[in-house]
């Protein structure tokens, strides 16, 4: 699947201040049918954004205008539970191309990693003064640069680094998936064949 290039951009953030939500209230199972990795965002977090009725949950950050950007914040242990990966699919396919967290789940970030999206890990200290900064004025920007790996409040300049699989890092930032990585490399590939005659 070719995913978006990865650039420095600045964007608002979507705050979502609980801790250890899984895959399945990301993306809850009866969704899993479609084969294609199109629509999953209609049903992102579909328990908490709509009611029984089918109805917009009032309040939930989603539902409501006062928060938007490609940046989801949320609480720690983010992606726990199955491995399915359909959970990034739903997040990258809604907009968000970050989410920030003091915690992943191993096989979500990976599953992040694989498909465009890009986790970015803080100390709980400083997820909490990106939550602050975010509950004081919903406007607020970061500034996101996957090069550099780091993590900007632009209101105070206040920065945090986060670590990312160096391969992963230049596929995101070329666009690749792992076959388009492979053939990027098809030059290289093709001398070394050669040598080895």
């Amino acid at each position: 699947m070719a995913i978006d290039k990865f650039i420095t951009f600045t964007s608002k953030a979507v705050p979502l201040p609980i801790e250890n939500v899984d895959t399945d209230q990301i993306i809850p199972a009866r969704f899993l049918k479609a084969v294609e990795r199109k629509g999953f965002g209609d049903n992102l977090f579909r328990d908490w954004r709509y009611d029984k009725n089918n109805q917009p949950v009032p309040g939930f950050v989603l539902n409501t205008p006062t928060y938007s950007g490609t940046i989801l914040v949320a609480g720690k242990n983010f992606g726990s539970g199955s491995s399915r990966e359909h959970a990034a699919w739903a997040i990258y396919d809604f907009g968000f191309k970050v989410v920030v967290s003091s915690f992943f789940a191993d096989i979500f970030k990976n599953n992040a990693l694989n498909n465009g999206l890009l986790p970015v890990q803080v100390e709980g200290s400083f997820l909490e003064k990106i939550f602050s900064v975010i509950k004081e004025d919903a406007g607020a920007e970061f500034k996101v640069d996957l090069i550099e790996q780091k993590f900007t409040i632009v209101k105070t300049g206040e920065a945090a680094s986060f670590d990312i699989n160096p391969y992963k890092k230049e596929c995101l930032l070329n666009g690749y998936d792992d076959i388009d990585y492979l053939v990027s490399c098809r030059d290289e590939i093709t001398a070394f064949e050669q040598g080895r005659h």
